[in-house]
């Protein structure tokens, strides 16, 4: 155990004593045919600069990640995924929701 992932503990006496980390597990990545995604164009609170934003992604984050990068590739433009959101720079509302319908997810907005 790192002495920095210790939140609370300052010593303990006890050579068996192992802190317990209130950690939730992640989610099992539904399959793509059950997942409600969200397409939403935004501007505001960045800098003016247009992303698409993909939300409502319920998995591990290793499949965000995929799923981040096959976008990104196909629509030939930079992002990130995070927290269960994917960002697409520029206006890609189109390409982005030709893209997921055609890997079978389901699309709003």
């Amino acid at each position: 155990m790192s002495k920095k992932n210790r939140v609370g503990v300052v010593y303990s006496t006890n050579p068996d004593y192992e802190y317990d980390y209130d950690l939730e597990p992640e989610a099992e990545t539904l399959p793509a045919s059950r997942q409600r995604l969200r397409l939403a164009y935004e501007r505001k609170g960045r800098g003016g600069k247009e992303v698409t934003l993909i939300t409502g992604f319920v998995g591990t984050e290793a499949d965000l990640q995929a799923l981040a990068k096959l976008l990104k590739s196909r629509c030939g433009i930079g992002g990130s995924a995070k927290e269960g959101e994917i960002v697409l720079q520029g206006n890609q509302l189109d390409k982005a929701r030709a893209i997921l319908t055609a890997e079978g997810y389901p699309v709003k907005g």
